[in-house]
């Protein structure tokens, strides 16, 4: 058994390498769109697990930052778009965007050297930055939210490291609850893509405060974790 985590990749290298040991990844970010299976109910093949809902997740995220920033009129969303999931997200982040009548702003990176001037020329050009996942974006994670805490910008984040890197708020599957259901795949083939069921919503109060954002405080009571 191969277990392989966010990167479309790495799962297309161990298919590329095997036709019948079994590959269970453990968080896919929108399997049926990366041609990763045929179908979330018959992936078919020897390659099954877990997707994380990634761009299926991109209007509950900006939701809640709009509720965090009722003011929010102009979304920038930082991605690199040499990865396919995260180009697939930022798609599914302008429609929904589009669909609660706020601008959508691309930051379209290919490498860690372009965050910098991607983040630092949003000056006065967005109201909030949404961080689209990737490996890329996953290791620089506190460069981003440096950059943005500087510009004075709320973010939405992909999972909770981020908003333990100085990210303001995060709504995701949870990864661990993800982990142990991939456990119960590993044996089996050709049975239906599993979605998460346990969500998590992680705020952070320090970053908050250092922009000069207040949470809600029916916000606050629904979120699952409070870092300070």
């Amino acid at each position: 058994m191969r277990c392989q985590r966010f990167s479309p990749q790495r799962i297309f290298a161990a298919k590329q390498a095997t036709s019948t040991i079994p590959i269970v990844f453990t968080a896919a970010g929108d399997p049926v769109e990366n041609h990763l299976v045929a179908s979330l109910s018959h992936p078919g093949g020897n390659v099954t697990g877990l997707s994380n809902q990634t761009g299926e997740l991109a209007g509950k995220r900006i939701e809640i930052l709009r509720e965090i920033v009722p003011t929010l009129h102009r979304l920038a969303v930082i991605g690199n778009v040499t990865a396919s999931n995260t180009v697939i997200e930022m798609q599914k982040v302008a429609l929904a965007a589009r669909t609660l009548g706020i601008e959508y702003i691309p930051l379209e990176i290919q490498c860690a050297s372009d965050i910098d001037t991607a983040i630092i020329g949003l000056t006065n050009r967005a109201d909030a930055l949404y961080v689209a996942l990737d490996p890329l974006i996953n290791t620089s994670r506190l460069r981003i939210n440096t950059l943005a805490l500087g510009a004075r910008l709320p973010t939405a984040e992909p999972f909770r490291e981020f908003v333990e890197a100085a990210g303001l708020m995060s709504y995701a599957p949870n990864l661990p609850d993800l982990y142990r259901r991939a456990g119960d795949l590993v044996d089996k083939s050709d049975i239906p893509i599993e979605q998460p069921t346990k969500y998590d919503l992680i705020v952070n109060l320090t970053t908050a405060k250092a922009i000069g954002v207040t949470f809600p405080p029916a916000l606050l009571t629904r979120a699952d974790e409070v870092i300070e």
